[in-house]
């Protein structure tokens, strides 16, 4: 078994709420990497963070997506910093990957100031506008379709991704 569909992109994309609306329009089940991490872990991301370092989240999160690819049949959202490892890179290939590409205005208004966010906690605006500078080229990489989310709704984004896939 493997996704229907993954999603990539940065924090502030959309990933979590197009993801619903799309597992729903498609009529399959929705999972996000970052909170199959927390349940595993049994502590939320920013305390991952600071107990373990963001090494061992790291780690967490490329068996986590790699469980995921094997095992899980619906619509798939990987975590912002996911595509970082070259493993999760090459594990997307010959996978439906969308990027959910966002410009930094739209990212800032979506992810404030990053409460809950354990990269943006020092500096949110730098910080975000070198996270989205820094892993653009990697999203484009793994990507078999990129879809822009800048001013729509989840369920615009949702609708216009699940017309491509039907399309084939």
């Amino acid at each position: 078994m493997a996704p229907v569909c993954v999603l990539v992109g940065a924090m502030g994309a959309g990933k979590t709420s197009t993801g619903t609306e799309l597992a729903d329009l498609l009529g399959v089940e929705f999972r996000d990497t970052d909170a199959e991490i927390e349940r595993v872990a049994g502590k939320p991301i920013p305390e991952i963070f600071v107990d373990d370092g963001e090494d061992h989240f790291r780690a967490l999160e490329r068996d986590t997506v790699a469980g995921a690819l094997a095992e899980f049949g619906g619509v798939l959202a990987l975590g912002g910093g996911a595509i970082l490892a070259p493993q999760t890179r090459a594990a997307l290939a010959g996978h439906p990957v969308v990027y959910l590409s966002v410009e930094f205005a739209d990212a800032m208004k979506r992810v404030g100031l990053g409460a809950g966010r354990p990269l943006l906690a020092i500096n949110p605006r730098a910080t975000l506008k070198h996270l989205l500078d820094q892993r653009r080229p990697l999203y484009q990489e793994v990507a078999t379709l990129t879809v822009v989310t800048d001013g729509r709704t989840p369920q615009e984004v949702a609708a216009e991704i699940a017309g491509a896939l039907k399309a084939g």
